[in-house]
């Protein structure tokens, strides 16, 4: 009798880590070769995506986001409590930390 391993994605995990645009993957698994914590494994058929195994184990440094070749093919999906952000009242501009053209600081002192 020949038995034969299978790896899929755990789909009971609640959270998401990254967010991998299939359109835009190369399978390339330069994701899968910088992330620290071992979070996505290869795709066993050739041009696929890596599989995202262990989401819960993401640190969200953003390595793999930073070292795919193609842009927003790999996405960091940050968790709630992690996602700060402002709005500017005049405006209605809305701001988070990390962004990469963020505004200029506030220079006005306190009121009071």
């Amino acid at each position: 009798m020949e038995y034969k391993a299978y790896i899929t994605p755990n789909p009971m995990t609640p959270n998401q880590c990254v967010v991998i645009n299939p359109d835009l993957c190369i399978a390339c698994n330069s994701c899968v070769d910088v992330c620290r914590s071992d979070v996505m494994l290869p795709n066993n058929d050739k041009g696929m995506p890596p599989y995202v195994m262990y989401p819960d184990e993401c640190w969200f440094c953003g390595c793999c986001v930073e070292h795919c070749p193609v842009p927003d093919a790999i996405n960091m999906v940050y968790p709630i409590n992690q996602r700060v952000g402002w709005k500017r009242k005049k405006t209605g501009e809305y701001f988070r930390l990390g962004m990469k053209n963020p505004p200029p600081p506030n220079t006005k002192p306190p009121i009071g």
